[in-house]
C-alpha cells in the first residue's frame, strides 16, 4: 500500500464515518423526573430508548458557588434528525434552568447494526 502523496488527501473508509445514531446524555434532579422525561422520549417516538443510571454525583459550579448533587443520568437513543426535536422536549419536561443535554456521535462500525437499525426504526416510525 502507498502512502498519499502531499497533494493528494488519503482516502476514508466508509465504515469509520459518522453514523446517523447519536447517544443523548441528560442529567436530572431525580429518578422519577429522569423516569418521565425518558418515558415520554420513547412514547413520542423521539428515543429508541432510555436508560437511567443513580446514583450519581456531579460536582459543578453554579453561579459562583460549588455543588455537589446527587443526580440521574439519563442516555437516550436516538438519530441525528431527532435530536433538535428531543432536546426542545427534554428542556420543557425538565426542572433545571440549564439542563445537561448532549449529543454524542455513534460510528458506523461501532455497535450491533441490528441494534442501530432497531434505533432506526423506532424513531423514523414517530
Amino acid at each position: 500500500m502507498t502512502s498519499p502523496s502531499p497533494n493528494q488527501a488519503p482516502t476514508q473508509n466508509p465504515a469509520s464515518t459518522p453514523a446517523d445514531i447519536r447517544w443523548i446524555y441528560i442529567t436530572a434532579s431525580s429518578r422519577d423526573e429522569a423516569r418521565h422525561i425518558g418515558q415520554t422520549l420513547v412514547e413520542e417516538k423521539l428515543a429508541a430508548c432510555a436508560n437511567l443510571l443513580a446514583p450519581m454525583e456531579s460536582i459543578y459550579l453554579w453561579k459562583g458557588t460549588l455543588q455537589h448533587d446527587e443526580e440521574v443520568v439519563l442516555i437516550a437513543k436516538t438519530t441525528v434528525a431527532a435530536v433538535s426535536s428531543l432536546t426542545q422536549r427534554v428542556k420543557e419536561l425538565h426542572s433545571y434552568e440549564v439542563p445537561c443535554i448532549l449529543s454524542i456521535l455513534v460510528a458506523r462500525d461501532e455497535g450491533n447494526e441490528d441494534f442501530l437499525a432497531w434505533i432506526r426504526e423506532q424513531v423514523e416510525a414517530g
